[in-house]
């Protein structure tokens, strides 16, 4: 696992990024916390930006390389701040280990795919992936992924491209089938501090459904940010990072 680590006080946060993302995807909030002295971690996912992939791909499989990583630098207990399909390895994650808090981005529990991503995604596996070596389908690209063009929002995309590689898209559908709610309702649903961060203009995480999701945990908050859209933690950087440095503090996490 391709890894950014900053050693400092507790509780380390450490960053999942979403699917076709990578560990940069998280950049403006690891390097906000860094310079607060905080303890910090971001990586590649199995099979995505620059760490190994795999031959075949589960959820299960994520969240257990996330556990390998922490024991790898003592890490117990950590702030998990999930965007995207990172939201399903936090949860799962959580099921089984203690978190001090989640911070759950643009990201559910179920019905995850909108309706249009599958088909495009899968014409990408096939082959649709290598008109991304021509730089104006990837500039395209950009302009439908957010309406923002903030010096973040260009930093985003500069690091982290539409991939060509296959790995990127089998790892893709695992998260298609995933749904929080098979399983029974974990102990961490009561007792954990949950902060929900949804964006007006995401046409994958809408309002309803970040309400709905923080409704679900006792101690769960809905922040929507109107005008932000599914990058919306590069889109409005200095927004979410006040918004979780203030309700971590509000629960005297930091």
């Amino acid at each position: 696992l391709q890894v950014c680590y900053h050693h400092g006080s507790s509780p380390p946060l450490v960053f999942l990024h979403g699917g076709l993302g990578n560990r940069f995807n998280w950049r403006c909030q690891y390097e906000f916390f860094a310079t607060q002295g905080k303890t910090v971690l971001a990586y590649d996912l199995g099979g995505h930006g620059q760490s190994t992939p795999y031959p075949r791909y589960s959820i299960g499989r994520h969240w257990r390389d996330l556990t390998r990583l922490l024991d790898n630098f003592l890490i117990q207990s950590p702030v998990l701040c999930c965007h995207s399909y990172g939201v399903p390895i936090g949860l799962e994650w959580a099921r089984r280990y203690p978190v001090k808090a989640l911070v759950l981005v643009a990201g559910g529990t179920h019905d995850l795919a909108p309706w249009w991503e599958i088909p495009l995604m899968k014409a990408l596996k096939w082959g649709g992936r290598y008109l991304y070596y021509l730089p104006l389908t990837q500039f395209l690209t950009d302009c439908f992924s957010s309406s923002h063009s903030g010096e973040t929002v260009k930093q985003f995309f500069a690091e982290s491209p539409v991939p060509k590689d296959l790995d990127s898209y089998k790892a893709l559908e695992i998260f298609w089938r995933y749904n929080f709610f098979r399983k029974s309702k974990p102990k961490f649903v009561d007792n954990t501090p949950i902060l929900v961060i949804s964006g007006g203009r995401d046409s994958m995480f809408s309002k309803e459904m970040g309400k709905a999701l923080a409704n679900y945990f006792h101690l769960g908050e809905h922040l929507h940010l109107a005008s932000g859209g599914h990058l919306l933690i590069a889109e409005y950087p200095e927004m979410v990072n006040t918004a979780i440095t203030k309700w971590l503090t509000k629960y005297e996490i930091i």
